[in-house]
């Protein structure tokens, strides 16, 4: 059963990387999310994977070139999420250059998206467990929006839906 609007997040711990050494991201850091939540208005939005075509020219750019926007409407932090390591996600978000705009959080087991029950199994493409695609808006812990894409599809997760929503 997946997460919907007015559910609590479930905890979990992701792993987010924001600090590089010379040749890539240093060891990333836990994140528990409920202790990240606490208080704060957060546009969460997931993708399948890091470096892939949708995500990297228009799921992550929509949010980053819109932060300000964001802002204006009383957003804290936009956090994106994939089942990928934190040490690929840093990577990302600064090929990216999102990183300090954007919270990059690695999901690399798919542990916490199968606790929100938006996991796709991409196993018989060779690319294992992995996110649906997905943005929401999530006020202290509690989920106020949820778009979930249809299959292969990127019409309602973007920047432009998720402010209209705000």
């Amino acid at each position: 059963m997946s997460i919907k609007v007015g559910d609590t997040l479930p905890d979990g711990e992701l792993a987010e990387s924001t600090q590089f050494g010379e040749a890539c991201p240093l060891g990333p850091e836990t994140v528990k999310v409920s202790e990240a939540v606490a208080g704060k208005k957060i546009v969460i939005f997931a993708v399948p994977g890091a470096y892939t075509p949708t995500c990297s020219a228009k799921h992550v750019p929509g949010y980053r070139d819109q932060i300000a926007a964001f802002k204006d409407k009383g957003v804290d932090e936009i956090w994106c999420v994939a089942t990928n390591d934190g040490f690929v996600m840093a990577a990302w978000g600064k090929d990216q250059n999102a990183i300090g705009k954007i919270r990059f959080l690695g999901d690399g087991s798919a542990t916490w998206t199968k606790a929100l029950g938006l996991e796709l199994d991409l196993t018989a493409r060779g690319m294992g467990m992995r996110s649906q695609r997905y943005s929401m808006l999530v006020e202290n812990g509690v989920v106020r929006q949820l778009n979930v894409e249809e299959g292969g599809k990127f019409e309602v997760s973007d920047a432009d839906t998720m402010l209209e929503q705000l």
